[in-house]
C-alpha cells in the first residue's frame, strides 16, 4: 500500500468514525426526545386522572413531574411519597363513621346509670383526663392525644333513660357527634351500641385517622367501661346513682324525682 493509498484509507476511516459519532449523537438525541415526549404524555394522562383520582394517583403525578424536570429518581420518589401523604391527610379531614358495640353482663338500668356518670369516666378510661358537667346538657371534656391534650364541648340534644343519648360536639382540634344506645339482651345482659361521626382537624388527628386510630380507641374505652361495670358497679349497684332525667331538642324536659 502506497503513502497516498494509506492516507486515503486513514482519512476514510476517520470520516467513518466521525459519521458514526454523529449518527450516535443523533440517535441518542432522538431517544432522549422520545423519552421526553413519553414523559409529557404521561404527565398529561396523570393530570387528567389526578382530577378524579386518589392519593396514589396524585403522588404518581408528582413523581413523574419531578422526573420530567430532570430530578433524580430518589427525588422523584420523595415527591411521590410526600404528595400521596398530604393528599391522604387532606381527605382524612372528612368525617369518619365509627360503629362499635359491646355486651355487658349487667342489667340495662345499671349499665345506663353508670354511663350517665360522665365525671367518673377519667377513673377508668385511659385517655380521658377530665369531664366537667356544667349543666344537664353541657359537658366539657379533656383527653390525651399522643403527648398533648385536646379539649371540646359536647351538648346532649336527646336523652331517654335506659334507651339512648344523642350529642353534638365542637372543638378547635376536631370533635365527634354521636349516639349511644342500650339494648336488653337478657335480664342481666346489655348491649351498648356506640355510633360516632368523627371530624379530625389537627395534624395528629388527621394522621391518626389514616390508620383508624379513633375507632380502635373507642373500642378499647368500651372495654374499660365494661370492666368497670363488671368489677365495680355490679358489686355495689346501690351506690351507682345515674341521672334519670329526659332531654329533648337540647333542653331538659323532665328531671329525676
Amino acid at each position: 500500500m502506497g503513502f497516498r493509498t494509506g492516507l486515503a484509507v486513514g482519512a476514510g476511516g476517520a470520516v467513518a468514525v466521525l459519521s458514526a459519532r454523529r449518527l450516535g449523537r443523533r440517535a441518542l438525541g432522538g431517544l432522549v426526545q422520545r423519552i421526553e415526549r413519553r414523559l409529557e404524555r404521561a404527565v398529561r394522562r396523570l393530570t387528567v386522572a389526578a382530577e378524579r383520582g386518589g392519593p396514589l394517583v396524585k403522588g404518581a403525578l408528582a413523581g413523574v413531574k419531578a422526573l420530567h424536570e430532570g430530578k433524580s429518581p430518589f427525588r422523584a420518589l420523595l415527591a411521590f411519597g410526600w404528595t400521596a401523604l398530604k393528599e391522604a391527610l387532606r381527605r382524612r379531614g372528612k368525617p369518619t363513621n365509627i360503629v362499635e358495640q359491646i355486651d355487658v353482663g349487667a342489667p340495662r338500668r345499671l349499665v345506663y346509670d353508670q354511663w350517665t356518670r360522665f365525671e367518673d369516666f377519667p377513673s377508668f378510661m385511659k385517655k380521658v383526663v377530665s369531664v366537667d358537667q356544667a349543666e344537664d346538657e353541657k359537658l366539657h371534656w379533656k383527653a390525651k392525644v399522643f403527648w398533648s391534650s385536646r379539649t371540646w364541648e359536647s351538648t346532649i340534644v336527646e336523652q331517654v333513660p335506659d334507651e339512648h343519648i344523642v350529642w353534638r360536639s365542637k372543638g378547635p382540634k376536631g370533635h365527634a357527634d354521636g349516639t349511644v344506645s342500650f339494648h336488653e339482651l337478657a335480664p342481666n345482659l346489655t348491649r351498648v351500641l356506640l355510633v360516632l361521626e368523627y371530624r379530625p382537624a389537627g395534624l395528629f388527628e388527621r394522621t391518626g385517622n389514616l390508620w383508624r386510630a379513633q375507632g380502635r380507641r373507642a373500642r378499647l374505652e368500651l372495654k374499660h367501661f365494661r370492666r368497670h361495670v363488671m368489677t365495680q358497679a355490679l358489686a355495689r349497684p346501690d351506690e351507682v346513682e345515674g341521672w334519670r332525667g329526659e332531654i329533648r331538642d337540647g333542653e331538659t324536659v323532665t328531671t329525676p324525682e
